[in-house]
């Protein structure tokens, strides 16, 4: 009973999700750096079948989880970013203007000290939208370690800008990372949409069919060339957050149910098999190599001057206010903390460098977590020091 206890009071912690991410992440670079290495890898290269008369799908583990698992994460993502907009934190043009100042400073910059550094190699350029992304996971899991001397204003507004910064890493993704396009795929694809968008019209409120027509939509996507983690987020817009009579909100019944999966078993799996990187021949280019550099400046500089400028130039400007009970210093360790790009970076990373095609392969990861784990302590430590005199809220 105390286990169970315990237990239950770790998972009711706002940090608990960015916890088990920071040890699915070190498990994963231990195993790969010891004896067990050829474990790991033989884990993540075991082929999964799954068939169904001339329909076949057949991937390495690892491609399911970043292809299948994480669609599912898209579609929590597509859940709460359509959740906000209709009443939420997104409802307003108002509640939009700092957040989203912000959150275009944080992917614009980072973005540039990339180019800076790659722009001579059109290979590498590939990874230019890497250093773009924030872990909302991490970010306000760390944040929320300082508690009550953190205004709610202030993780709101950390919030709002994580979700618009995942709305734009969606449609990064969808614009610059799909390969050769199968025109029957994408053709089935419109079909299942228009299926969808029609129950949506037509007042269909059982979460099942369009879970069933979702799944038809992720084939379709998977099969089309375009990334098929989009096909989550196309079908969370589909589906209605208010019904006609007093029934359960679909949207939110299927958000609140998906949560603490995402959460405490999909993202860790994918931290998990994506952040195993090895540290055999590790030397000091290992860093200063301009991919790995460009990922971490964007993620740590990039991140800091893109989000703190934007939100300054806005407030200065009149167009906002500050989140109320916050001050400046507050609101550059939130800025450093948006550098942790870790889950949503290791994804277009691996998008970007193919590991056995592309040369970069490895080296993302790398700067990856480099950036973030840096992002994380300076910025906790920002923050901290911020919130000292800081009045208790």
């Amino acid at each position: 009973m105390p286990v169970r206890n315990t237990f239950k009071r770790f998972f009711q912690l706002e940090a608990a999700g960015g916890l088990i991410l920071i040890a699915a992440a070190a498990l994963a670079l231990l195993i790969n750096n010891s004896p067990l290495s050829w474990l790991y890898n033989s884990l993540l290269d075991v082929p999964v079948v799954a068939q169904i008369g001339a329909l076949k799908i057949a991937k390495p583990l690892l491609l399911w989880i970043n292809d299948g698992l994480m669609a599912l994460f898209f579609l929590l993502v597509g859940l709460e970013v359509k959740r906000e907009v209709i009443q939420g934190h997104l409802s307003r043009p108002s509640q939009i203007v700092l957040p989203g100042a912000a959150a275009i400073g944080g992917m614009v910059v980072p973005a540039l000290f990339f180019w800076a550094l790659n722009n001579n190699d059109p290979a590498a350029m590939s990874g230019w939208a890497i250093p773009m992304a924030t872990d909302i996971a991490f970010a306000l899991g760390v944040l929320a370690l300082l508690g009550k001397r953190v205004p709610v204003s202030l993780k709101l507004f950390l919030m709002t800008l994580a979700i618009i910064d995942d709305l734009g890493a969606v449609i990064v993704i969808a614009l610059f990372y799909s390969g050769e396009l199968s025109n029957l795929s994408l053709a089935l694809a419109a079909g299942s949409i228009v299926t969808l968008i029609a129950m949506n019209r037509l007042g269909v409120v059982k979460l099942a069919p369009y879970l069933l027509v979702g799944l038809v939509l992720w084939v379709c996507v998977l099969k089309s060339g375009v990334h098929a983690t989009l096909a989550g987020v196309i079908l969370a817009f589909c589906i209605p957050l208010k019904t006609a009579r007093d029934a359960p909100s679909p949207l939110q019944t299927l958000e609140h149910a998906l949560h603490p999966w995402v959460a405490y078993a999909i993202l860790p799996l994918f931290a998990f098999a994506n952040a195993g990187v090895s540290l055999s021949g590790l030397t000091l280019e290992s860093f200063t190599h301009h991919v790995p550099m460009g990922i971490a400046l964007g993620l740590v500089l990039g991140k800091t001057i893109g989000v703190f400028g934007l939100t300054w130039l806005a407030v200065k400007c009149g167009m906002s206010a500050l989140p109320t009970g916050a001050n400046w210093g507050q609101v550059m360790g939130v800025s450093i903390l948006c550098g942790i790009g870790f889950t949503m970076s290791l994804f277009i990373g691996s998008l970007a460098f193919v590991p056995g095609q592309s040369e970069f392969a490895g080296m993302d990861r790398m700067g990856i977590l480099t950036g973030s784990i840096l992002a994380a302590f300076i910025g906790y430590a920002v923050t901290a020091m911020a919130s000292r005199k800081a009045p208790q809220h």
